[in-house]
């Protein structure tokens, strides 16, 4: 672990990679879906084949433009496989899907713990300008961060969701933008001992 770089000692781990590509000719859907394994077109729920593959584990969504999101990988160098077995997948049934162009992160998700309770309510009091907290309507605090622009959903567990970010150095920096925050807004678990005794 490069501790210059998480200074922390924790390292969020990415759950979830949204990238999107463009096939660069027009699909007929029927047609895909009817030969492709794994894939399924209700177009009066979704305007868009959803094919499945195991290595790496995706899914994508493919569109009658050419145009392609794929959901699911770990990594960016696993959604640009898996985006490319996709086009592939798309050319052996005889679509003209010879170009891959515009690959691009759109959403990178990850998660992290950092092993102690976090205050919300002081979180929220303390921070407005950046959070959102309704505990009878969702059990976590949105907070959006402005410098990187990334989403965060805080957990009282200690558990963090951070979503947002196009690079995976955006994460990283904000997770530890926010560590020293959180730390400030660490529930004391002796003194909520004490009050139940």
């Amino acid at each position: 672990m490069d501790l210059s770089k998480h200074p922390s000692g924790i390292v969020p781990t990415f759950q979830n990679i949204v990238s999107t590509a463009n096939l660069d000719c027009k699909l007929d859907l029927k047609t895909i879906a009817l030969q492709a394994r794994n894939a399924e077109y209700n177009p009066k729920r979704y305007p868009a084949v959803v094919m499945r593959i195991r290595e790496p584990r995706t899914t994508a969504l493919i569109f009658a433009s050419g145009k392609m999101v794929c959901t699911g990988a770990k990594s960016e160098q696993q959604s640009q496989l898996a985006a490319r077995k996709f086009a592939r997948i798309v050319q052996k049934l005889g679509f003209p899907a010879c170009k891959f162009k515009d690959f691009k992160i759109q959403n990178i998700v990850a998660s992290c713990d950092v092993k102690f309770p976090i205050r919300l309510e002081g979180l929220a009091y303390a921070h407005r300008a950046f959070s959102s907290f309704e505990p009878e309507l969702f059990p976590g605090l949105i907070y959006r961060m402005k410098q990187p622009k990334i989403v965060m959903l805080i957990f009282v567990s200690g558990k963090i969701v951070i979503t947002g970010a196009k690079v995976r150095d955006e994460t990283y920096t904000a997770f530890e933008n926010i560590y020293p925050v959180l730390t400030q807004f660490r529930k004391n678990q002796q003194l909520v001992l004490s009050i139940w005794l």
